[in-house]
């Protein structure tokens, strides 16, 4: 007889995989941000895994680089080389999304999405290959209400708490401010600018000033007044008066200040617990499409770790796809990586491994179908129920439900009456209880 080959197991680098019981806190993350965002009445899509190359692609960079092109392993003639590819962002699909659907939707348009992206990235602490995100987003036809700019924010605050990631470090800034300030200098190059000084958190002050003046030509006096706006940090309004401070005119630059103040004015009337909201004046976020207010989200109690959560205020969303001016703005949550890391830290321990409320114990001699009907009288009433798989003895059978953390012990024909119930609360180590099965609720669901 041939030696079967045995495969030695081993994860995949960037493709995280938990065990039950870390899987099931995710679940629980994953179920309360889903109703956080739909009680704000942003309505649920799913696009497919995959999009068409072309599709991808017409976000421009260097998205090639990123993307995992799909292709069967035995591909012949035309078939060879990628027409589609998984998504590597939920943005592009949702631009596709809006677009192919336009003349059916309801604007504003304010949807969400929970699903796996993949991108091909080398994996490191924060980043991986595969992972969930949690995009918010309100569309609009020409013009979108600076309602959201306020609300999006409040809606990512509220979720983050609720599911108790810790506290946060919630940092806005508006790209009026920064373009508005370097026309006022006459800097013709601002986007240039924005990308030197969007690093300033990464790199020393004075690296960012030689950068602008050397690489950039700016003169030194403009490359200080610039790096002067990013320093400015405040958790109140006190950011535009020290912004107005630096001398430059400009209406953009008033505008954005203003945008900015009532946005934060929102967000300051608002329970954050303890979590902190900043305005950062060197917040721009790199990608080009933001034009208003930018949002970035650290956990404070790992300043040095990745940004968790980020989004901010765009022109045109689809305008690859459909002739329609369409605004928006959104705010997308990493979970894998703020998840992964609250797991490493050792902040996210799991949780029962099963969801089970209830195990019937099954005695011996029983009528298997009398116990179906006994877990699917409870099953209807909303109770997780297990029926033990085999006659087995009762210490046995208690020692399961202690391994998989399940509370309840359901027992017939115990030490009750013949044709009684009686319940065991495993975890207050209580002894049994007449219970009725009509009727008895595990505490997870009293009250």
């Amino acid at each position: 007889m041939q030696k079967r080959k045995i495969l030695k197991p081993k994860p995949i680098s960037g493709f995280p995989e938990y065990t039950p019981e870390i899987r099931r806190a995710e679940l629980r993350w994953i179920d309360t941000i889903r109703e956080t965002f739909e009680r704000y009445g942003y309505v649920n899509i799913e696009t497919p895994s995959v999009e068409e190359v072309e599709t991808l692609a017409a976000k421009g960079g260097d998205v090639d680089k990123e993307i995992y092109g799909l292709q069967r392993l035995n591909a012949e003639g035309e078939d060879k080389g990628a027409r589609l590819a998984l998504h590597f962002d939920l943005t592009v699909p949702t631009a596709r999304y809006v677009a192919q659907h336009f003349n059916k939707l309801t604007f504003p348009f304010k949807r969400y999405q929970i699903q796996r992206v993949w991108r091909g990235e080398r994996p490191q602490e924060g980043r991986f290959r595969e992972f969930l995100q949690c995009d918010v987003d309100v569309i609009d036809q020409d013009e979108i209400s600076h309602d959201f700019d306020a609300e999006i924010p409040l809606i990512a605050l509220h979720a983050l708490n609720a599911v108790g990631a810790g506290p946060v470090r919630f940092m806005l800034n508006n790209r009026k401010i920064l373009v508005g300030f370097y026309e006022g200098l006459g800097i013709e190059n601002a986007g240039d600018v924005i990308r030197v000084v969007d690093k300033i958190d990464k790199l020393p002050a004075g690296e960012i000033e030689r950068t602008l003046v050397e690489e950039l030509g700016l003169p030194a006096e403009t490359a200080k007044a610039c790096l002067a706006l990013a320093q400015i940090r405040s958790t109140d309004n006190g950011f535009a008066k020290e912004a107005r401070k630096l001398g430059v005119e400009n209406e953009l630059f008033e505008e954005g200040l203003a945008e900015l103040t009532t946005v934060m004015d929102r967000l300051n009337a608002a329970d954050t617990g303890e979590s902190v909201v900043e305005a950062n004046l060197a917040i721009a976020r790199g990608l080009d499409y933001y034009t208003g207010v930018v949002y970035e989200v650290q956990l404070i109690d790992y300043p040095e770790y990745s940004t968790i959560c980020a989004g901010g205020r765009y022109a045109d969303l689809v305008g690859a796809y459909i002739n329609r001016d369409l605004p928006g703005v959104g705010i997308s949550i990493g979970l894998t990586r703020l998840f992964a890391k609250l797991v490493k830290e050792g902040v996210i321990t799991g949780e029962r491994a099963s969801p089970t409320d209830v195990l019937i114990a099954r005695p011996e001699q029983s009528d298997a179908i009398k116990l179906d009907q006994l877990a699917n009288m409870m099953r209807q009433r909303g109770i997780n129920v297990e029926v033990f798989h085999r006659e087995a003895s009762l210490d046995k059978q208690r020692k399961y439900a202690l391994k998989k953390r399940i509370r309840y012990l359901w027992l017939q024909f115990g030490h009750a009456t013949a044709g009684e119930h009686e319940v065991e609360d495993i975890d207050a180590r209580l002894a049994p209880q007449l219970a009725d099965p009509a009727s008895w609720l595990p505490a997870r669901l009293k009250g």
